[in-house]
């Protein structure tokens, strides 16, 4: 991509109401823009982050042996009243009417709309078990949306649920789920955690957390440093005062304050923050029973299903890559989430050598499959290229400049900011190393 054709406006002015370096940094590298209160618009080199964080997510769902599904937005409210979650919900459930003033909502989940997508069409042990998922719109009137992609009203989420005719097939999927969201955050350039956590308004049983480490996280987090384990707070601690205290505290005041400083395995326990991206649930029979979504046993006998449920915040996440990898000029994004791996910035693109010496590499990158885009702007100057580069985060940077001259070009890695002198003849096979 030529940057001269793609719309990529960035700006220097960061608005007033970010205080987070993903909400700063994702408007001012023209990745997303604000049309409302928590809500937003994804510009070009925005969804094309989305769209790679969302085929990560897909493969490794499909590998998994989920089914792939799309459900309505808009949900009639009667189903929510059946599962009583209307009104445990409360004002963060948007509610509507439509012209013959039928009841309905914009879905913030879909526990009951699967439950009644299933209902009536497995009834037999032998159809199980299945499990269901979707990447889509959802929409959660939050009281106080703030913080960007980090709390909106509207989001992108990845929402998943299974089907099964015991509590111990059940259980297995939730273990299933929990390594396959492993491989997802993994394969995202991450580092994360996952923490027993707090069912909260989605119910049932247990319920595991995937926290991406940041020091911005809004929630806190206790982790061993010898073995996995890792929980919420909220887990630890009845008392909400206690909760909100801990959350507002520095590294420092969290580790006077810390409790049980061994982990069962004889690990040294401590306090971080995370950013919440993934939650997974073993809902039981709660919604089942509830709409009444049975199926035959092998004896014969009408059993409810037993559930589980799989969320995965897909642009929370755009936002938690920043909040994990950033410094004070821009995005650092990982390779896997990067709209484009190489920036070849022309130094000026008025002078034919130089531009004719960035296509002839943007077009054998390209023809080998990189990812790669060629800042061919004639009215920039070098300096507001260079800022652009570092404003937007793409992993590496093919300089085109003076050094043409001698037959060489610079390589920057920006996140290191290391320099490298590579040959013009040796610039292809010299990026397929990295």
């Amino acid at each position: 991509m030529k940057f001269s054709k793609l719309f990529i406006p960035t700006t220097k002015e960061t608005p007033s109401d970010a205080t987070l370096p993903s909400h700063q940094f994702l408007i001012r590298a023209g990745f997303i823009n604000q049309q409302g209160s928590g809500l937003y618009n994804y510009m070009p080199m925005g969804k094309i982050v989305l769209d790679k964080i969302r085929k990560i997510v897909k493969e490794e769902l499909d590998a998994a042996d989920c089914s792939e599904v799309q459900l309505g937005f808009v949900t009639p409210i009667e189903l929510w009243d059946k599962s009583g979650r209307a009104e445990k919900m409360g004002k963060e459930l948007l509610r509507i009417k439509d012209r013959k003033d039928n009841d309905f909502v914009l879905s913030p989940t879909n526990e009951e709309a699967i439950v009644e997508l299933v209902k009536n069409r497995i009834t037999s042990f032998k159809d199980l078990p299945v499990n269901l998922y979707q990447i889509n719109t959802k929409f959660r009137d939050e009281a106080r949306p703030r913080f960007g992609l980090m709390r909106g009203r509207e989001f992108l989420m990845k929402d998943g649920y299974s089907f099964h005719e015991s509590v111990e097939d059940m259980q297995r999927e939730f273990a299933h789920m929990e390594e396959t969201y492993k491989k997802i955050f993994t394969r995202l350039g991450l580092d994360f955690r996952v923490v027993e956590a707090d069912s909260g308004a989605i119910g049932g049983t247990g319920s595991k957390e995937f926290h991406v480490l940041a020091d911005s996280g809004e929630d806190t987090i206790i982790v061993c440093d010898s073995c996995e384990y890792g929980a919420n707070i909220e887990t630890i601690f009845e008392d909400e005062d206690v909760v909100n205290s801990l959350n507002d505290l520095t590294y420092e005041e969290l580790q006077e304050k810390a409790v049980g400083k061994k982990c069962s395995c004889g690990g040294e326990l401590s306090y971080t923050k995370g950013i919440e991206a993934g939650h997974i649930f073993q809902l039981g029979s709660t919604y089942s029973e509830a709409l009444d979504a049975k199926f035959l046993d092998s004896n014969g006998k009408s059993q409810p299903f037993q559930m589980g449920t799989y969320g995965i915040g897909v642009s929370r996440i755009m936002a938690a890559v920043i909040e994990q990898s950033h410094d004070e000029r821009g995005c650092i994004w990982t390779k896997e989430t990067a709209p484009f791996m190489i920036d070849i910035i022309v130094s000026s693109a008025k002078k034919e050598d130089e531009l004719n010496a960035g296509m002839k590499i943007y077009e054998e990158l390209k023809d080998n499959g990189i990812e790669v885009m060629i800042d061919d702007r004639k009215k920039e100057r070098f300096g507001f290229k260079m800022g652009d580069f570092e404003l937007i985060g793409f992993p590496y940077a093919i300089v085109i400049g003076k050094k043409l001259q001698d037959g060489l070009v610079e390589l920057i890695d920006r996140k290191t900011g290391e320099k490298t002198d590579v040959a013009l003849d040796d610039i292809l096979d010299f990026v397929k190393k990295l």
